[in-house]
């Protein structure tokens, strides 16, 4: 016969406020430590019984968790081992394992978030108390003989311990909700915490409603029935999946898919997915998914998922995924990872550097296999997945050594190209000099340029990219990327030896435009077609636009933004200007068509200013007129 009351072995009464105040902002983790512990319970019976240590039983294994709105009582139910009545004082009184006295020395005096220390002093079981005024447990050991053992205890110090009057194996913890916590008697809330945190447990869990319920088909007796009807509700389906996806040896295209809108709410399908799998020297399982992104890093808040044995811990713990990683989706099951982990267990912990490597490894070997083996889709997802990848290059070197030959960057002729493909088939006539465009539209008269010399520049649209290409130039010393508008390549001009208006054109200009700082250079283009153009410094518009990236840390008054108006002295225009430069019945024309050339080749280079745009179509009308009066 059992019959005890006692102390907690802590060294403080204050031990459980202590337990409430540090673990407040967690308050639904309760819901994981109980369901948790039981699906422990069980998984530990089932094994007994595999190794014949325990009787073998036709009987669902289950975790129940019933709430009772009226008793104002959650009930947490399991059929797995149960505990005698040692054990429940070296596991319940003892808070064993848990170094208690250790936890209080540390947090007695502290301030802050305590929402990773549950179970880092064995606490799991004790979250309980952060719900709860009284706490019960009623439980039967498997072993033959045991005495059943009721346990209660009020959020104190103390406990009472008694001959229970359970006669079936397992355990029941009840939890008589506190008034402050109402919120959690609320079986949809329920419901819902426990999909988050339990979702995919191995053992089946059941989420029930004390009250009685109607039937499903429910008649009304003021009138007959002409046909048979079945009055049985349906029988209950757990709120989990005891065998997730990432699990299984073997999945179909349609079970990757089914299981990603399933997890993430996404209606949209994902592009491809990894599939991890490792045993040693550490258990990772996992599915990673790249999604479609509507936007660029659309998805920098996206979700990754990290379990221990199939409980969830927590999304996006960058000490275990790599932080680009995160840009994705995924699930991620670690079962050597304890349930509640400090950050600084993880930063120093060897096994977890390693799973971090192992990830960045596996998303490499799949990128580069897709590029190799099936390019036509591979650039196919490029668009999509460039964010992702060049975002992981900035922020791991090694993800950048491992794709670097599989970096994709779309061209001026359609098409997609490695970077040695691209500079292969440009090298005769830009050398190692990568040329790009940024906007395609208003840089078309460059494009245009180059694809009449038969040359062509990557695509490069996105505001990752300013830092990307930062970033590859750094670690490939011979290459150098240059915007098609910063300088003219030696591939576009004829190699006149120049002209001897060339001093006087760019004096004209210079009045013309009341800017006597205007830098102009006059050159001999292959194409007679274009007037002028302008160019500006790559590297300073480079650093100015990461300036204005980063919030304007630093000043944009610090780098030169010179912008040159280079001239063609092969454009018609440009010639009847130089003859008439000096005709003074022609002089407002001259000025006329200094500005008008000038804001032509700024229309090219980037949008005009709305006054200087308002007086180029003024200008763009005198002119018209002028051509109409002399016809």
């Amino acid at each position: 016969m059992i019959d005890e009351k006692g102390g907690l072995s802590i060294n403080s009464e204050n031990i459980l406020p202590i337990i409430k105040k540090w673990l407040y902002s967690d308050t639904d983790i309760f819901a994981r430590e109980l369901v948790s512990n039981g699906a422990d319970a069980v998984t530990k019976l089932k094994r007994l019984a595999d190794m014949g240590e325990a009787a073998q039983t036709d009987e669902e294994y289950a975790v129940r968790v019933t709430v009772d709105k009226k008793k104002k009582q959650i009930r947490f139910d399991d059929n797995g081992v149960g505990m005698t009545a040692d054990e429940v004082r070296r596991y319940i009184n003892q808070i064993a394992f848990s170094g208690a006295t250790d936890f209080f020395d540390k947090y007695k005096n502290a301030e802050g978030d305590g929402g990773e220390i549950i179970g880092h002093f064995g606490l799991g079981f004790y979250s309980a108390f952060m719900v709860s005024d009284v706490v019960e447990i009623d439980t039967l050991s498997y072993l033959e003989g045991e005495t059943p053992v009721y346990w209660k205890c009020d959020g104190g110090s103390d406990y009472e311990m008694s001959e229970g009057s359970r006669t079936s194996r397992g355990t029941t913890v009840t939890l008589n909700i506190s008034d402050d916590e109402k919120r959690f008697l609320d079986i949809f809330s329920m419901s819902e915490i426990l999909r988050k945190y339990c979702g995919f447990l191995p053992v089946p869990i059941y989420v029930e409603d004390a009250e009685p319920k109607k039937s499903a088909h429910e008649h009304d007796h003021d009138h007959d029935c002409d046909h048979d009807c079945d009055h049985d509700d349906p029988k209950p389906t757990p709120i989990n999946d005891t065998e997730p996806l990432w699990t299984k040896k073997s999945c179909s295209d349609e079970e990757y898919k089914a299981f990603y809108h399933k997890v993430f709410a996404d209606f949209n399908d994902p592009l491809f997915w990894i599939h991890l799998n490792m045993d040693y020297p550490f258990r990772l399982k996992g599915i990673l998914y790249f999604p479609r992104l509507k936007r660029e890093l659309e998805s920098i808040e996206g979700q990754v998922k990290l379990y221990s044995n199939q409980v969830f811990i927590a999304d996006n713990i960058k000490e275990v995924i790599p932080e680009f990683m995160l840009l994705l989706k995924g699930t991620m099951d670690c079962p050597d990872l304890p349930l509640n982990v400090s950050r600084s267990f993880l930063q120093n912990d060897g096994y977890v550097a390693k799973m971090s490597g192992y990830i960045t490894k596996k998303t490499a070997d799949k990128i580069n296999a897709l590029c190799k083996k099936d390019r036509e889709t591979f650039n196919g997802y490029w668009d999509d997945i460039s964010p992702f990848i060049k975002y992981g290059c900035i922020r791991e070197k090694d993800f950048y050594e491992k794709v670097k030959k599989s970096l994709l960057f779309k061209t001026t002729s359609g098409d997609y190209a490695t970077l040695d493909e691209f500079t292969e088939r440009n090298k005769k006539k830009t050398g190692d000099t990568v040329f790009y465009v940024s906007d395609e539209r208003q840089q078309a008269q460059y494009v245009k340029l180059f694809k009449e010399q038969d040359m062509e520049a990557v695509i490069l649209t996105i505001n990752l990219d300013n830092p990307f290409i930062s970033y590859i130039e750094s670690y490939e010393k011979d290459l150098k990327f240059s915007r098609i508008d910063a300088d003219l390549s030696e591939a576009l001009k004829e190699n006149d030896g120049g002209g001897d208006i060339d001093d006087k054109l760019a004096d004209l200009f210079k009045n013309a435009l009341g800017d006597d700082k205007l830098v102009v250079k006059i050159e001999s283009l292959k194409t007679p077609n274009v007037s002028a153009v302008i160019t500006q410094s790559e590297q300073s518009r480079r650093m100015k636009e990461m300036s204005r990236m980063f919030g304007g840390a630093v000043s944009e008054n610090m780098f030169d933004d010179t912008e040159t108006l280079v001239l063609n002295r092969n454009n018609d225009l440009v010639k009847t200007l130089a003859d008439i430069k000096n005709d003074e019945t022609r002089k407002d024309d001259v000025k006329l068509i200094c500005e008008h050339i000038y804001d032509l080749a700024m229309i090219g280079h980037r949008a005009l200013d709305a006054d200087v745009m308002t007086r180029f179509i003024e200008r763009s009308n005198n002119l018209l007129e002028k051509i109409a009066v002399k016809r």
